[in-house]
Parts: C-alpha cells; sequence; structure tokens
C-alpha cells in the first residue's frame, strides 16, 4: 500500500483534475470517489500518527518509548 505522502499526493492530482471541470460527469463521479478513498487513507493515518504521539506524551518526558497502538490496546484489555 502507498505510503502516507504518496496517497497525498495522488489526492491533490485528482483534485486539480476536478478542479479544471473539463471532465464528463461519469470520469468526475470516478475521480471523486478515488478522491474519498484517499482522503479517508489519509485521515487513518493522521490518526494513527496522533495516537502514537499521544502515547508518547502520556509516558511522560523521562520515561518515553515508542508502544504500537495494538500492544497498548491489548495492554489496557488485560
Amino acid at each position: 500500500m502507498a505510503n502516507f505522502e504518496e496517497q497525498l499526493t495522488a489526492l491533490e492530482s485528482v483534485v486539480e483534475k476536478l478542479e479544471r471541470g473539463d471532465l464528463s460527469l461519469d470520469d468526475s463521479v470516478h475521480l471523486f470517489e478515488e478522491g474519498l478513498k484517499l482522503s479517508n487513507a489519509c485521515k487513518k493515518e493522521l490518526e494513527a500518527a496522533e495516537g502514537r504521539i499521544q502515547v508518547l506524551v502520556e509516558q511522560g518526558r523521562n520515561a518515553m518509548r515508542v508502544v504500537d497502538l495494538d500492544e497498548e490496546k491489548d495492554a489496557k484489555a488485560v
């Protein structure tokens, strides 16, 4: 799967094509659907990064460590 930067670049390209307004309705709808998928994928990546940052902040300055979010959820469930 593409990384965040690649997805964001693809989303920007979709937006540029849609803003030109020279596409057929079918092509515009197809690109809009593609843009929504890319937007949702970017949002998911950003939310995951935000979660990791929140975990780091909660760990405190003296005991900072990176914790995988799945690992963190498993620890809270126990």
